[in-house]
């Protein structure tokens, strides 16, 4: 079994590996920030002028702050977050145990084991502002989703998805954004997908926004139906979206059109 099991695993790394260049992206990787105007650009190197900054600060009092029924915070297991949660959110979504979980994911379990507390509602303020927090101690360091024996047939069923047309516009996420990125839709370039910046502050939203809502937006775009947010489908696709990013630099927060 375990002989069956190295085989199974080395199959889909040579698979993968042999894939790669398959993405028309290539090696010339680029974040959706090298597309935005200097404007925007400047509101997202700025925290005086990027709105994000007000999630980050309050996911930064409930860090600190004791809640649930056992009433202890963040803090009291992982310390300073500057180091604990150092490159964190560039490892998610990862296996703990045998669940695939989503950073999101993480902070509930955490929330419903250690502070017995009730787990964040998917979207809600508070999930975004302790996700967003978490993540702003990764920026600038590089996403380090590798390919393993225990996430390898999650990230094969995050690649399948990205590939599958869907919708009554049988579009697939690779045809826009490895096929036709850098082209123009509705006169605007086309970014190639990459998911460095989550959560972000998204104009069109007038809010900050996890990557599971952008995907969500995407599925409606082609006409299809979204799948549930939390939904094992999305933290597979988030997967795969991750290791396609690989070694690129963390932005969180970010701020997009």
């Amino acid at each position: 079994m375990r002989r069956l099991a190295r085989c199974c695993w080395l199959w889909l790394a040579c698979l993968f590996s042999a894939c790669a260049w398959a993405d028309p992206v290539g090696s010339a990787r680029q974040s959706s920030y090298a597309l935005m105007s200097p404007e925007n650009r400047s509101m997202q190197d700025d925290p005086s002028q990027n709105p994000a900054t007000f999630w980050v600060l309050d996911g930064e009092s409930l860090w600190q702050t004791p809640s649930g029924k056992r009433q202890i915070a963040c803090a009291t297991c992982h310390g300073a977050e500057s180091t604990s949660m150092k490159g964190v959110a560039a490892s998610f979504p990862k296996f703990v145990g045998s669940n695939l979980l989503s950073l999101s994911d993480q902070v509930n379990v955490c929330r419903q084991t250690r502070q017995e507390g009730e787990p964040y509602a998917p979207e809600s303020k508070p999930l975004l502002a302790l996700t967003s927090y978490i993540g702003q101690q990764s920026k600038g360091l590089p996403i380090t989703i590798q390919i393993t024996p225990v996430n390898a047939l999650a990230l094969e069923a995050g690649k399948t998805l990205f590939y599958e047309k869907l919708g009554q516009l049988n579009l697939s996420c690779a045809q826009c954004h490895a096929e036709r990125s850098g082209q123009k839709l509705g006169g605007n370039p086309i970014p190639q997908g990459h998911p460095t910046a989550y959560p972000l502050y998204r104009l069109e939203w007038q809010s900050v926004g996890s990557l599971q809502r952008r995907l969500r937006n995407c599925m409606t775009g082609v006409r299809a139906e979204p799948f549930a947010l939390g939904s094992k489908e999305l933290v597979e696709l988030e997967l795969f979206l991750m290791w396609r990013a690989r070694g690129m630099l963390m932005e969180t927060p970010g701020v997009r059109p």
